[in-house]
């Protein structure tokens, strides 16, 4: 039987993997400069963590959630996204407790899973990096949140990035506006696709999100949101304008932004690219903003939280087609060549030695004559090769090249083993 990997899925092989790790590295030591530290959540939780958080109109939890009964008749769901189960983490840890600081900073990195139909930069498991701040209602940290994104993807190299915001506004000013959308997208119902006939009542902001042809024409002379916010809101949306402002963050307002998952209020942001690999003109790689009640939803105070995830999939087909280089990693420092079987315990003990030093070393596991040995050696780039013969076991030396030079000289295993670092440093200047 032929087996391949499940419809949605990707192996990511050695050397992509490379890549992967660095972008994760990167996330990882830019978020901790910004007090963000990790947090692991299980990859799947309660189905009802998911429906009560997502919201019940949302596609999350309509059409693409993996659930299933598990052997004890528990709702398990894999998690589609990564919010809800950080913020189960920080009810259920008491992690707002006073013994910790506030806003309450995390990260996350790992695989989430949706059922749709897979495509370029899509997948049924996907990856996301994702930051959630918890029990800080101001404005700024909605700025710093969005700037730590745009550092993030500065710093890999990703240029031509866009910010659009809006503002969902406080619960009055969504409950207002709920009415106003319902008043206006009414008559209109028979004309509505079948996705937003079903929302109108729900949540009408959902149809504002909605892609299809039918709906967007009406979208288009919807009322604005920004028109029913009201005092407080309204202050909060301006001070996160100031400062955008104050830091040159390039941005736009879109009025009829309002996210995909239900639990959003206040300040809600893309980082757009105009790439080609993602689609035409603009295109999201990372989306986010502020909510309340969620904590409260899940068993914990009434604590407010802001984040943003990006997807890591379309991340790196966006690095790729525009080039960015991407540091080599795990160069090869030394090869050891074994010259007949009486050398096999001196080698093997040398690659172990060199390893516990600190460098990268590599020898022959294939039985191949010496002439194979050097050419692995010179695929797998390797800065110098050591060779012992029998000649060498007998004189207690080893034949040590630098590849880059070319230099060769015979020096004692002694030295090999006492201090490698300083063999390494005499031979590459540094």
């Amino acid at each position: 039987m032929h087996y391949q990997r499940p419809k949605g899925t990707a192996d990511v092989l050695p050397g992509d993997s490379d890549k992967w790790h660095y972008v994760e590295e990167t996330a990882r030591l830019l978020f901790e400069d910004y007090q963000y530290h990790e947090i692991r959540t299980p990859l799947f939780e309660s189905f009802e963590i998911f429906s009560r958080s997502s919201g019940d109109t949302s596609d999350v939890v309509t059409k693409e959630m993996y659930d299933f009964h598990d052997k004890g008749d528990r709702h398990i769901a894999l998690r589609p996204e990564g919010t809800a189960g950080v913020v189960r983490a920080y009810v259920e840890n008491k992690l707002y407790g006073p013994e910790y600081a506030k806003p309450y900073k995390a990260f996350y990195i790992g695989p989430m899973f949706r059922y749709e139909r897979p495509q370029s930069g899509r997948q049924r498991q996907f990856h996301q990096i994702g930051v959630e701040a918890f029990g800080s209602d101001s404005p700024a940290l909605d700025v710093e949140v969005i700037s730590m994104a745009l550092a993030f993807f500065k710093q890999l190299g990703v240029s031509g990035l866009r910010v659009a915001v809006n503002t969902l506004g406080d619960k009055k000013s969504r409950d207002d506006y709920h009415q106003a959308l319902v008043d206006y997208l009414k008559p209109h119902f028979d004309e509505l696709s079948k996705d937003s006939q079903e929302r109108l009542e729900k949540n009408p902001l959902r149809v504002l999100d909605s892609k299809e042809p039918e709906d967007q024409k009406f979208v288009a002379d919807a009322p604005s949101i920004l028109d029913y916010l009201t005092d407080d809101a309204r202050n909060h949306f301006e001070q996160v304008k100031q400062f955008m402002d104050a830091l040159g963050i390039d941005y736009v307002i879109d009025p009829t932004m309002v996210r995909g998952l239900d639990y959003y209020n206040h300040t809600i942001f893309e980082v757009m690219v105009n790439s080609k690999v993602l689609g035409h003109g603009y295109t999201t790689i990372c989306g986010g903003g502020r909510y309340s009640g969620l904590v409260k939803e899940l068993g914990g105070p009434d604590d407010t939280g802001i984040g943003f995830a990006i997807g890591l999939e379309r991340l790196m087909l966006l690095l790729e087609s525009e080039k960015v280089a991407i540091p080599e990693k795990n160069k090869l420092d030394v090869y050891v060549v074994g010259i007949g079987d009486e050398t096999n315990a001196e080698t093997l003990k040398l690659v172990e030695a060199i390893r516990e030093a600190g460098f990268s070393a590599n020898r022959d596991y294939m039985n191949r004559k010496p002439k194979a040995q050097f050419k692995s050696a010179n695929k797998e780039a390797a800065s110098f090769v050591i060779t012992i013969g029998q000649a060498e076991l007998e004189s207690k030396t080893a034949h040590f090249k630098s590849m880059a030079s070319g230099e060769e000289v015979s020096l004692p295993l002694d030295d090999l083993y006492k201090d490698f670092s300083k063999i390494y440093d005499k031979y590459t200047g540094e």
